[in-house]
């Protein structure tokens, strides 16, 4: 048996992957611990937090295990297998989990695909609300005035943004990424 662990930079694409029996011809059993408005939520908030950091690279939105199984477990309930393992992922790390379990083509290898969140959703959303317009310049860093976005001819310059007074220009769903 082996466990694999991959870093996912379009989670909703995998899950979507993973959980799909037309994509899937071996598909067992899928499970969630969160809706799918969960995981654009992170995915919107992971990327906005990589493009503000400046960091190089792909964004990471979640990880993956791909577990496999013994054969023997094909005997058992694929569905109860499945959520009984998911939660106890969940319960003892404390994240949400999609997850599915399905054999590969051969039907030679049953594993299981378990998506998780790095981050826990807040009790209580972060909001914030612009008390004046905010304008931001193409590599969305906050400038303190509307003329150092606009070119020379008076026009706001393409990539540079304003927030007007009164909208949201910060919401936080979710907590930092948990380190382990």
């Amino acid at each position: 048996s082996f466990i694999q662990m991959s870093k996912l930079s379009n989670v909703k694409g995998r899950i979507s992957y993973i959980t799909s029996p037309a994509r899937q011809e071996n598909l067992y059993a899928t499970y969630h611990t969160a809706d799918a408005a969960f995981w654009t939520s992170l995915a919107r908030e992971n990327q906005q937090e990589f493009k503000r950091s400046g960091t190089e690279g792909t964004c990471i939105e979640a990880r993956e295990f791909i577990i496999a199984l013994p054969e023997k477990f094909t005997r058992y309930d694929p569905q109860r297998v499945l959520t009984k393992f998911t939660e106890e992922f969940q319960k003892r790390y404390n994240v949400e989990c999609v997850s599915g379990l399905h054999h590969n083509k051969a039907k030679t290898n049953y594993h299981i695909h378990l998506i998780f969140s790095e981050r826990k959703k807040l009790e209580k959303p972060i909001i914030k609300v612009a008390s004046r317009n905010m304008f931001y310049d193409e590599r969305g860093v906050h400038v303190r005035t509307k003329k150092e976005i606009l070119d020379e001819y008076g026009e706001i310059r393409p990539g540079c943004s304003v927030i007007k007074k009164g909208e949201v220009y910060k919401k936080k769903l979710f907590e930092a990424k948990n380190g382990w």
